[in-house]
């Protein structure tokens, strides 16, 4: 067991939100009971990651997408009135890091994704230097767009879209978990060969066209879900709690 506070400034420390220029609060987002032994991680602060928690026992969960937003309307109705109310009913603390939990060198969402595809970074670029460049740990290329989109689907278990030169020796590849469909530009001017990312939207098919530059859209959800249970794993090690981590399914 560890005190609430305890565990907030284990976080705050580990993760350094205060760097951050970030979409929402970092932090203590639900407060619940000041004693904390279990901790469930997962991706996003949804209900049914909430009814997941409560029928483990959790005392705290740590999520990437929190509850809270920059631009939202403020109403606690709908979605929000159920997933606060489960948090209050249940006495149970959120703790959410979105940019902090992307960002951490070695247990960060960037971090772990490099991991999980034997990527090493060497630089980083975009905005908040949030982008890593770098190849594979292993020094060899990929002969392909094609033979990296397949490697790729088969270390995270879900179909990649590929846009671009389809013909092209690949040794530079640049990542950014997420929704970071923006940093392609910078990725490109980075000097990739590739770029691995969640999302695709509208313009980056064109740019990926016309800069000779394959993007690869593997999943916000699947390029995010590796980073939140090595934090909490680290930090429930650090304080002596019990950890355990929550996959819901996103096709997204």
């Amino acid at each position: 067991m560890c005190e609430r506070a305890e565990l907030l400034r284990a976080l705050d420390e580990l993760l350094q939100p205060e760097r951050f220029k970030d979409y929402g609060p970092n932090g203590l987002q639900v407060e619940g009971q000041a004693q904390v032994g279990k901790l469930v991680s997962g991706v996003t602060a949804s209900r049914a990651l909430i009814e997941a928690a409560i029928a483990v026992g959790a005392d705290a969960i740590f999520v990437h997408h929190g509850l809270f937003w920059r631009g939202q309307d403020g109403c606690v109705t709908g979605w929000m009135k159920q997933r606060l109310a489960l948090l209050l009913a249940h006495d149970i603390n959120l703790f959410a890091y979105h940019l902090p939990l992307d960002a951490h060198p070695t247990l960060g969402n960037n971090a772990q994704l490099a991991l999980q595809l034997g990527l090493v970074a060497q630089s980083q670029f975009g905005e908040q230097a949030l982008g890593c460049l770098g190849q594979r740990a292993n020094g060899q290329s990929f002969a392909s767009p094609q033979d990296l989109a397949a490697y790729i689907e088969q270390a995270l278990g879900r179909a990649v879209t590929l846009v671009g030169e389809q013909h092209k020796t690949l040794r530079k590849i640049a990542w950014c978990s997420g929704g970071a469909q923006s940093y392609f530009e910078a990725a490109i001017e980075a000097g990739a060969d590739a770029f691995i990312t969640g999302e695709l939207s509208e313009p980056q098919a064109h740019y990926a066209r016309e800069c000779g530059v394959a993007y690869l859209a593997c999943g916000h959800h699947a390029t995010e879900r590796y980073g939140a249970p090595a934090v909490a794993a680290h930090v429930a090690a650090q304080l002596g709690l019990v950890h355990e981590f929550i996959d819901i399914d996103n096709p997204a």
